[in-house]
């Protein structure tokens, strides 16, 4: 009988040698600024580092212009390669090893701040922006594709150990795979197979940009949360195909729609009243009204997404990550035992980044995340856990430090 790996001893992913199989999932910072990496994005992942995860996560990292999600982030580049640089070898100096999520958000971006038109299977409108969202054509695919491959040889060239791909939460190539979403009639629509076409051409490119020297992930969706959306019986081929191509190391199983269901992800509380309060109008009277019906809350438990993933585990053979609420040692060491090779935290390292650290310390230790969601507010101007002093926390009377969000969030 084959033993149960021990989390928090070293473990091999594809090429990469990490100190235990703890990996801080992407939670995307909003701390680049001018699509280049700050200082307040190096000391966020070193804080990780230092915490004791075996890896962590930068996100996002786009691949193209019309790829980010705000104005802001980091596009994969030569202007952003010293940056890059820095951060690499920050967190390595931490003992840790480091990640760079790359893809592109497709119908997900917001054009009001990227100033580009917004890409998706089909045209359509889009929820968040408010704006047209262009049906990307095969010249517009031909291109993403490559940039993926572009993408991923810069992050071996910047010291990154490992890359992962974004195929989830209704991004492009998630949007591709939608049914509801994807309407062509081309090589690109229809059939799974078609729609999984993106998405199997972007990790083939990845896979041949970067050969075996730094680990490739994937993060899928296993269902979109949505009618009409990608489903885990899909997912389950669409895994296959990932394995029977060898275009991946290890799979990082997700769910929800960040333009259609976000919360289907999170779980816990539904920050209605705080999304509003940082929106503009007419968004901001629009998530006042109907804004349940977009934020729609599911009751949280520890491991909410493992019995689904287990659909996935017993269909493959590939080393798998799983997400979705890790917050101790029990929970971590089921998902030892039921077949998984790593898992990612979130909330949990955002509450605190050095949880690790105290896990290794004291087994029974528990995560102080109180799965508020308050966290995702921040992604707007820095994420932090509310529930941590400091600037811009609600102190014990209800007052706000200051009118802005500050410094220092998924999972």
């Amino acid at each position: 009988m084959e033993a149960i790996p021990d989390v928090l001893a070293p473990a091999t992913l594809g090429p990469t040698r990490l100190r235990n199989r703890t990996i801080k999932a992407a939670t995307y910072e909003n701390m680049a600024r001018g699509g280049l990496v700050t200082d307040a994005l190096i000391d966020f992942h070193v804080r990780h580092a230092a915490g004791g995860v075996g890896m962590t996560t930068v996100a996002y990292c786009a691949v193209a212009p019309e790829g980010r999600t705000d104005g802001e982030q980091i596009v994969w580049r030569p202007e952003a390669a010293p940056g890059l640089r820095r951060l690499t070898e920050a967190v390595h100096a931490e003992g840790a090893a480091i990640s760079a999520q790359a893809g592109h958000s497709g119908p997900v971006a917001d054009s009001t701040k990227t100033k580009v038109p917004a890409l998706g299977p089909s045209g359509s409108r889009s929820l968040l922006s408010l704006r047209k969202v262009k049906a990307a054509t095969s010249a517009d695919l031909d291109r993403v594709v490559q940039a993926h491959g572009a993408a991923a040889r810069m992050a071996v060239r910047t010291g990154f150990d490992a890359v992962e791909i974004h195929l989830g939460h209704n991004y492009l190539a998630s949007s591709f795979l939608s049914p509801r979403l994807n309407k062509r009639t081309d090589s690109y629509g229809g059939s799974l197979a078609n729609r999984a076409r993106l998405a199997l051409r972007i990790m083939r490119a990845v896979r041949e940009a970067v050969g075996d020297r730094i680990a490739i992930l994937a993060k899928l969706n296993m269902d979109d949360g949505v009618p009409g959306g990608f489903w885990l019986d899909e997912a389950i081929i669409v895994a296959r195909w990932l394995e029977r191509e060898g275009t991946v190391d290890a799979l990082e199983m997700t769910a929800g729609s960040s333009l259609l269901n976000p919360m289907y992800l999170f779980k816990g509380d539904a920050p209605v009243r705080e999304f509003a309060s940082v929106m503009r109008e007419p968004i901001r009277t629009g998530v006042k009204l109907i804004g349940g019906r977009f934020l729609r809350e599911y009751p949280y438990q520890d491991g909410y997404l493992l019995e689904d993933a287990r659909q996935i585990r017993a269909a493959v053979d590939l080393p798998m990550v799983l997400l979705g609420g890790i917050t101790d040692r029990r929970i971590m060491d089921t998902a030892m035992r039921e077949g998984f090779q790593f898992v990612a935290m979130g909330r949990a390292l955002l509450r605190e980044p050095t949880l690790i650290n105290r896990i290794s310390a004291d087994p029974d230790a528990r995560s102080l995340c109180n799965h508020n969601n308050r966290c995702m507010v921040t992604i707007f101007t820095g994420s932090r856990c509310v529930l941590v002093p400091g600037p811009d926390v609600e102190s014990p009377a209800g007052q706000r430090a200051s009118d802005r969000p500050h410094d220092a969030r998924e999972g």
